[in-house]
């Protein structure tokens, strides 16, 4: 079935231990959106491929004399909050606390580094209406599962950072938007969008500003119960759907509406080199998007470096 020894993991195989790291990286990338000052398309809220787990790399606090970085170690099985000027700290999760508790250890260890981050404190497009403090229920863990979570992130990481290299353009940092907990990554033109309507949610409005064409992927949820790769144009240009994707078991899918690439990660591991089928997929979404859109593909593409 795994031609290439890669870590699968089934979704509903770790339902309880998804929701647990799910609300962990809410907590943490919540705290960095309370403490980072904005950065356009939300870019400052985000969570990063760490060594160890999930980080949310440095954040300047102390008006810019210190800076504190927050961290899922998934090897140790703790999150570590690291401070330039006052150390570290270590809140352990090996034994499975429940959220409720982990988030009272967090929030008073913040206190103690004098950081008190203001943001909504209840979990985001999660289907939770209890705040953090009061999610008692939330707390079977299986370390296992979380690091091969890691592990497919991480393999993923590799690959989109190899992808976003070869685009000259403005392009954001492979990230985790922990709302959906999908890693992504976003090529843009260059053209702004007119204005959405003030109806729509401010997060959607910053996010989609300018046109640009979207990569992810994504352990699953209850609409696709599978990991998988996708891909969208926004706005979607007219006929994406009937240009040709690569690999042959990627195809194009209704996501509200509008068209979407897909592939999943099932298929990938089984062909011979599944890094190169996931490049390929990625080129060959991105270049259904580019022509039918008219983006200077030629202008936009990082040449070899001989051939500067």
């Amino acid at each position: 079935m795994n031609n290439s020894n890669l870590p699968y993991l089934a979704y509903n195989s770790w339902t309880n231990s998804r929701t647990y790291v799910h609300l962990l990286l809410q907590i943490i990338g919540k705290t960095r959106l309370g403490l980072t000052v904005r950065k356009n398309h939300w870019w400052y809220i985000t969570i990063y491929i760490s060594s160890k787990g999930f980080s949310t790399f440095t954040i300047p606090v102390d008006n810019g004399l210190s800076s504190l970085e927050i961290e899922l170690d998934v090897l140790q099985q703790a999150v570590v909050l690291t401070h330039s000027s006052k150390g570290s700290i270590q809140i352990d999760l090996s034994q499975g606390p429940s959220i409720s508790e982990f988030y009272k250890k967090f929030m008073s260890e913040l206190d103690r580094l004098e950081l008190s981050p203001r943001f909504i404190q209840r979990p985001f497009d999660m289907g939770i209406d209890k705040p953090f403090d009061q999610l008692d229920n939330y707390n079977s863990v299986n370390w296992t599962a979380i690091e091969k979570f890691w592990q497919m992130m991480q393999w993923n990481n590799s690959i989109f950072k190899e992808f976003s290299g070869r685009f000259y353009g403005k392009t954001c940092p492979v990230q985790i938007y922990w709302h959906h907990m999908d890693l992504a990554v976003t090529r843009f033109s260059g053209k702004k969008l007119a204005p959405m309507d003030t109806s729509v949610r401010i997060s959607d409005r910053d996010s989609y500003s300018h046109e640009q064409i979207s990569f992810g992927f994504w352990v699953g949820d209850e609409n696709v119960q599978e990991p998988a790769y996708y891909s969208y144009a926004y706005p979607s240009p007219d006929g994406i759907d009937k240009k040709p994707l690569m690999p042959s078991t990627a195809n194009w899918v209704d996501s509200n509406g509008s068209p979407m690439a897909f592939l999943r990660y099932e298929d990938v591991i089984k062909t011979a080199d599944p890094r190169q089928s996931v490049l390929d997929f990625l080129e060959s979404a991105y270049q259904s998007g580019a022509e039918l859109a008219g983006w200077n593909i030629e202008e936009l593409t990082t040449p070899p470096l001989e051939q500067l």
